[in-house]
C-alpha cells in the first residue's frame, strides 16, 4: 500500500521526499527506498555514451545570459569508481548527472551541456562545454560564485577579509543574483 500511496503522491505533487514523509507519516528512509527502488529507475537511466549531447548555439551579438548546472538524481551506482564519478554532496541521494544551461534574457534556453558527472565541478563544465567559444566583448555570462575567474563571465562580489560590502557591491549583488 505504502509503494502505491507514495508513488501516486510524487507524481501529482513532485514533492522532495522528506515532505512525503512527513505528510504520509513514514520515514525518510522508507520513502527513499521506494521511490529509488521502483520510481525513478523507471524514469532516470543514466546514459551509456556520454558524448554529443550538446544543444547547438550560435554567435550572438550585444547579449547577456544567464548560466548554471544543475543536477539529476540518480540511483546509487553498485560500482565503487561509478560512486565516487557520480557523487554530489548537494544531491538528496548523493548520486547525480550534472548539466549546465544558459538562458538569455527572453527565457530562451540557448545552450544545454552534454551530461557531466555528479563530481565535475560547474566551471569546468562551461570550459568543456563550448559555451566559451562563442563568448566575446558583446555577450556576457551571468553567473553565480562557482564560475568566478572565468573573463566574460559577471558573477557576484565577494566581501573583503574583516569587512562588509560597501552598498554598491551589495546592490550589484542583489541584480545578479536576481537575473
Amino acid at each position: 500500500m505504502n509503494l502505491l500511496v507514495v508513488t501516486l503522491w510524487h507524481f501529482k505533487h513532485y514533492h522532495s521526499e522528506r515532505y512525503i514523509a512527513s505528510e504520509l507519516n513514514l520515514s525518510q528512509s522508507a520513502v527513499v527506498n521506494i521511490l529509488h527502488s521502483c520510481v525513478y529507475p523507471e524514469l532516470i537511466s543514466v546514459p551509456a555514451d556520454m558524448t554529443n549531447r550538446r544543444t547547438p548555439h550560435g554567435h550572438e551579438r550585444n547579449h547577456k545570459l544567464i548560466v548554471d548546472s544543475t543536477f539529476i538524481a540518480i540511483p546509487e551506482p553498485y560500482d565503487s569508481e561509478q560512486r565516487k564519478a557520480y557523487y554530489h554532496a548537494k544531491s538528496s541521494t548523493n548520486y547525480a548527472l550534472k548539466v549546465q544551461a544558459a538562458c538569455d534574457f527572453h527565457r530562451r534556453i540557448v545552450h544545454v551541456s552534454e551530461c557531466y558527472h555528479g563530481s565535475v565541478h560547474d566551471i569546468t563544465i562551461l570550459r568543456e562545454s563550448g559555451l566559451l567559444e562563442h563568448v566575446n566583448d558583446y555577450v556576457q555570462i551571468i553567473a553565480d560564485k562557482a564560475y568566478v575567474g572565468e573573463e566574460y563571465v559577471v558573477t557576484p562580489r565577494k566581501k573583503p577579509h574583516g569587512r562588509e560590502l560597501i552598498n554598491e557591491d551589495k546592490n550589484f549583488n542583489r541584480d545578479i543574483n536576481s537575473a
